[in-house]
Parts: C-alpha cells; sequence; structure tokens
C-alpha cells in the first residue's frame, strides 16, 4: 500500500495497492500523484519518504519534475515521520488487525472505510479533539440531543454523535 499524507491537514490519500511494489509501479503511481487535475500533491513543495528501495531515483526524478522536491529521511529515524508512523499503527490496531481479509479488493474496501472514518468521524488529539474534516456544525449547547452510533466495516469502526430530538 502506497499513501500520501499532508501533513498541516493531517488528510490521508490511498495512491495504491499491489502485492509486488515495482520500480515501474511505483512511477506510475508518482506520475499519478503529480498529476495536474487529479494529482494529489499538486501545490505541495516537498514529499518526505524512508528509505525503501522502492522509492527509486526514477520516482523521484517524476517528483522532480512536477516541482515536488523528494527528502529522503535518514536511516532508523521513524520520529521525522510520527504522523505517517502514528497513522500506519493506528489502521493497523483499529482496523487490519481485525480482519480476515480476502484479496486486493476486500484491503481496497478495509482502507477506504477507515480513510473516511479517520478523515469524518475520529477525533485527533493532535488537533485538539476535534475532528478532521467535519461534515455537520456542532450543536450548540442547551439544546437537547438524541445520540445517534453510525457504524462502518460491520460494527467495527464506530462513532457517536448528537442529533436534535
Amino acid at each position: 500500500m502506497l499513501f500520501f499524507l499532508q501533513l498541516e491537514t493531517r488528510r490521508i490519500t490511498l495512491a495504491g495497492i499491489t502485492r509486488h511494489p515495482t520500480a515501474e509501479w511505483m512511477v506510475q503511481m508518482s506520475r499519478n500523484a503529480v498529476d495536474e487535475e487529479t494529482g494529489h500533491l499538486g501545490g505541495q513543495r516537498h514529499l518526505l519518504h524512508d528509505r525503501e528501495t522502492k522509492f527509486c531515483p526514477a520516482y523521484r526524478n517524476v517528483l522532480r519534475s512536477a516541482g515536488v522536491r523528494p527528502v529522503v529521511l535518514p536511516p532508523q529515524s521513524p520520529n521525522l515521520n510520527a504522523f505517517a508512523e502514528r497513522w500506519v499503527r493506528s489502521i493497523k490496531q483499529e482496523c487490519l488487525s481485525k480482519l480476515i481479509l480476502f484479496g486486493e479488493a476486500s484491503l481496497r474496501r478495509a482502507l477506504t472505510e477507515y480513510i473516511a472514518h479517520f478523515h469524518l468521524e475520529r477525533n485527533h488529539q493532535g488537533k485538539q479533539n476535534r475532528l478532521l474534516f467535519p461534515t455537520r456544525t456542532p450543536s450548540r449547547s442547551g439544546v437537547r440531543t438524541r445520540l445517534r452510533c453510525d457504524e462502518r466495516l460491520g460494527g467495527l469502526l464506530k462513532y457517536y454523535r448528537g442529533e436534535a430530538a
């Protein structure tokens, strides 16, 4: 799985899933990421990544040609990529370790549902315990509300919200 995380907003973008990532696949993912119309790296100046050999010179050259500077992190420095490391830990603990996945389609569905949950329904301590991209305005205090539970992935991911009574 290849994903991009925008540090300021914490928005996660799933770039692609493959069982065997080759250099050609990585180059195609970088082309998709910097595409002028649909690329999610538009307007970004830097891209941090670890020292994984899949981030080949051709991958970095595609990024550079679009004005994105790839920054290779030093060896054994997980704290320099803490937000991505934390997201991987969260998705493993809260979702993937509790599922039995059958192929790429079920992995893609689980990742897509978790990313939606992460963006819309999960509180983030680093953002003052708020939702990253709320879809509803918070209810006013003093107004009676009922508590409603929304679920994803068959109840694995739950979100409780107030609803006007």
